[in-house]
């Protein structure tokens, strides 16, 4: 076991709000600890996975940063790794002296030992601290969580004065729902990383309210991006298409300069998927995307639900955000759906699910959001409309496989089967003509 001691101060150790309510003595070993982590860190050469309370200091457990990749690498040898890895970053990273021994010895890694002058507190502000500490110098994973995808259209179209009005107008728009929701008595504490040509925002608390929150700002952006379009001239304010998801991520923090950055990056399936709709979505398009999600005790219908139940348990919680204003009008009511269509043969109306194949032949499932927003005698529409999603097509017949169908019947000159339930999925792209100008509808 490597023993490392660190006694000094650090004058580059971050303040926190609740520093002030942590003893002196256990401020100068919260410093001493980051002294030593961001020493070992070695500019992002190694990473943090877990730790433990020791009486004279902590034990934690380095590895360098490709260690991972090569420990979880898709192969019979390394099967189950990545659940174990990912089980072990989720949540709270500390462990018990005998749960750090037995991951040291699954991991053939000897802990390190951090000695400080005095023995850690075990209160819970010193604790919430090391945690985030380690959290900064490490790699997580959480494994469902609300994330947006705000992506501004055609923006490398336009020149670097357009492109950087564009953007400051986006970010006005996230800063205006914020203090919008905080008048409500709706905190969400969002971060935001860049993409170039917008931004993915997620809310640094998890839970079902949380995604509910991020929902609830979702609209607020949007609304407020749409009112800022209406009023604009010229390519200053830009025109956006939306996506909404909840699923699993990593987070981490780059290295910048000599220290880990104050912001953290998320990479995982739930960006991936986000990245993929946005990629065939509409101008002005609001997508969800296809998941199962949590909705606590305090919410409407707790329990498991898919997307159409968690989009109906936030629109009748609408009702939370009614009463803000934008642009000067009070936003008296508000209202969310999915777009629906009816099965042929059935008379039950269900959400319309999209398929979307993206460049590597891959499928993922989206459903398209329309928003109603009451502004005093006015009506703001949000979101892409059923009429526009296939121009010249009822919405009873925006079924691809009911088109395939009427084609392979012309044709053919015969009759075929009727299309399984499973095909009667709507391909966005193909809604959208998106790129593809040679389609011709049928």
């Amino acid at each position: 076991m490597t023993e490392l001691e660190n006694t000094g101060d650090s004058t580059g150790s971050r303040e926190t709000s609740a520093g002030s309510a942590i003893s002196l003595v256990q401020r100068g070993n919260l410093k001493a600890l980051e002294k030593t982590l961001r020493k070992q860190w070695r500019l992002g050469q190694n990473i943090v996975l877990c730790w433990s309370a020791d009486e004279r200091g902590l034990l934690v457990i380095f590895v360098p940063h490709y260690f991972l990749g090569n420990y979880c690498a898709d192969d019979a040898e390394h099967k189950g790794n990545e659940g174990f890895i990912r089980d072990m970053i989720s949540g709270t990273r500390r462990k018990t002296r005998e749960e750090m021994f037995a991951v040291s010895k699954r991991l053939v890694v000897a802990p390190t030992f951090i000695k400080l002058s005095t023995a850690l507190s075990e209160e819970p502000r010193v604790l919430a601290e090391v945690e985030q500490l380690i959290r900064r110098y490490g790699l997580s994973y959480v494994e469902s969580r609300a994330v947006l995808l705000f992506d501004i259209v055609e923006f490398s179209l336009y020149t670097p004065f357009e492109q950087a009005s564009q953007l400051n107008s986006l970010s006005y728009s996230l800063n205006s729902a914020y203090n919008k929701l905080l008048a409500r008595g709706i905190e969400i504490n969002f971060a935001r990383t860049t993409t170039g040509d917008g931004y993915y925002i997620w809310n640094r608390s998890l839970g079902s309210d949380a995604n509910i929150e991020l929902f609830y700002f979702m609209i607020l952006v949007v609304a407020d991006n749409a009112m800022a379009c209406a009023a604009s001239r010229g390519n200053t304010v830009p025109v956006i298409r939306t996506a909404y998801h909840i699923g699993g991520h990593y987070e981490l923090y780059q290295a910048e300069g000599v220290n880990p950055t104050v912001f953290s990056y998320i990479v995982g399936d739930v960006t991936i998927e986000l990245a993929r709709m946005v990629d065939q979505a509409a101008a002005k398009q609001i997508l969800i995307g296809e998941f199962s999600t949590q909705l606590g005790e305090e919410a409407a219908g707790a329990g498991e639900v898919s997307t159409p139940g968690f989009i109906a348990a936030c629109n009748r919680g609408l009702s939370a955000v009614e009463g803000s204003h934008l642009s000067n009008k009070v936003m008296s009511a508000i209202n969310c759906r999915l777009s629906e269509h009816q099965a042929e043969g059935d008379e039950q109306v269900l959400p319309r699910r999209f398929r979307i194949v993206d460049k590597h032949g891959l499928e993922h499932y989206a459903y398209n959001l329309q928003l109603a927003v009451d502004l005093q005698s006015d009506v703001l529409h949000l979101g892409l409309e059923d009429a526009k999603l296939v121009p010249g097509l009822s919405a009873d017949k925006n079924f691809a496989g009911k088109k395939n169908l009427e084609r392979e019947q012309d044709e053919q000159g015969e009759e075929r089967p009727a299309a399984s339930a499973e095909e009667l999925f709507d391909d966005l792209a193909g809604l959208l003509q998106k790129r593809q100008p040679n389609i011709i509808e049928d």
